[in-house]
């Protein structure tokens, strides 16, 4: 990771701590949804990545989106249940700002258009990795963030979701 000499954090966060920024306010004020304008903004957020709530606190917001459309075999054995997507947001700050994580599994054919996509949309992917052995066929795991209005990621996220199966 860069950590930048003119500022002792890291630069993923510059844009966040600093709320007195016209240009953040002025990105995120611009967010565009589909979803019920009476809906929360956790709500929001999931039916943008069609995925369900896990958790709603104020301030943050827990999403699992289901990949069970996968035939995978560990050992041999049909799985389900660790086919999923998990995404949230939180710290949210005065100007709208939140940290934005995401982790879902992916096919091994699925990876690089999936990657290629969060990176054209400016999401930073933080680790790609193997949770099991004997998987087939082989899936990997994919965690990625951004700090931005959650809305935003949301959308940023889904759009790389459709090269995924």
């Amino acid at each position: 990771m860069y950590i930048s000499n003119n500022c002792g954090y890291c630069p993923y966060m510059k844009n966040f701590v600093r709320e007195d920024t016209e240009a953040s306010e002025e990105e995120d004020s611009t967010v565009e949804t589909n979803a019920d304008p009476n809906s929360t903004l956790c709500e929001q957020f999931a039916s943008i990545l069609k995925g369900k709530v896990t958790e709603s606190k104020p301030g943050s917001c827990a999403v699992e989106k289901d990949r069970g459309n996968l035939n995978v075999t560990i050992s041999g054995i049909p799985v389900k249940t660790v086919l999923k997507g998990e995404f949230s947001f939180q710290g949210m700050n005065a100007v709208g700002r939140a940290l934005n994580l995401g982790e879902i599994v992916v096919l091994q054919d699925e990876l690089n258009r999936f990657l290629t996509a969060l990176k054209r949309n400016g999401i930073d992917i933080s680790g790609v990795h193997n949770h099991w052995i004997y998987d087939n066929p082989r899936i990997l795991y994919v965690h990625f963030q951004s700090v931005e209005n959650p809305l935003n990621f949301a959308r940023k996220v889904a759009e790389a979701l459709r090269v995924l199966k």
